[in-house]
């Protein structure tokens, strides 16, 4: 039977961490969300719901402050567009109310504080966010757009844990990108996620 001398079983055991702890099963597919059933002016009002994070990752540190993060940048992003929403002049004469309910269904994020004792053997960060848009008064669902961000495991190893952070960014700009985008029209838009190669 060869031996290794101890220097390279060492290293070939760093490799084989730092490939596995790059893997992410969090995936999405679908590259781009159909458009809502009609365009979001016509509503005459809007309620965002705060982002849900369902167990089993509720109640974690790291995810629990993702949540946060994208939240942040959600109530950033939409404050502009939504008073813009509330001055304009209402579509129709019946009051409607469209409801938006954004939930993390799937996610893992790696905090800069793993980053930094871990770096790429960490794995990779990921998060899936699904939004239910439906009226009010009907309870008719209007769009279930999803919307997806990933940050490699290396690129948040050299960037100590910057890209991590940078995927709550995209995540939360997909989905307030896409309410802008079918306020006037339906058109849909990106979910984020890449074509499969």
């Amino acid at each position: 039977m060869k031996t290794y001398p101890r220097p390279l079983s060492l290293l070939v055991l760093f490799g084989t961490l730092l490939v596995t702890g790059c893997v992410t099963h969090i995936r999405l597919d679908q590259t781009q969300n159909p458009p809502p059933a009609e365009a979001f002016s016509n509503f005459t009002h809007v309620e965002i719901k705060p982002i849900v994070l369902p167990s089993p990752y509720a109640g974690q540190a790291a995810n629990e402050k993702a949540r946060r993060k994208i939240q942040d940048n959600v109530d950033a992003d939409t404050r502009a567009f939504l008073g813009l929403w509330k001055k304009a002049p209402p579509a129709t004469d019946t009051a409607r109310t469209l409801v938006i309910e954004p939930r993390i269904t799937e996610i893992k994020f790696i905090n800069a504080t793993s980053r930094v004792w871990a770096g790429a053997i960490a794995g990779s960060s990921a998060v899936v966010l699904s939004v239910t848009i439906s009226e009010k008064e009907t309870g008719t669902v209007v769009a279930r757009p999803v919307f997806y961000a990933r940050a490699q495991a290396m690129g948040g190893a050299f960037s100590f844990g910057a890209t991590d952070n940078l995927m709550l960014t995209r995540v939360a700009k997909r989905f307030t990108d896409y309410l802008s985008a079918n306020y006037s029209r339906a058109v849909g838009g990106p979910t984020g996620a890449e074509p499969a190669k």
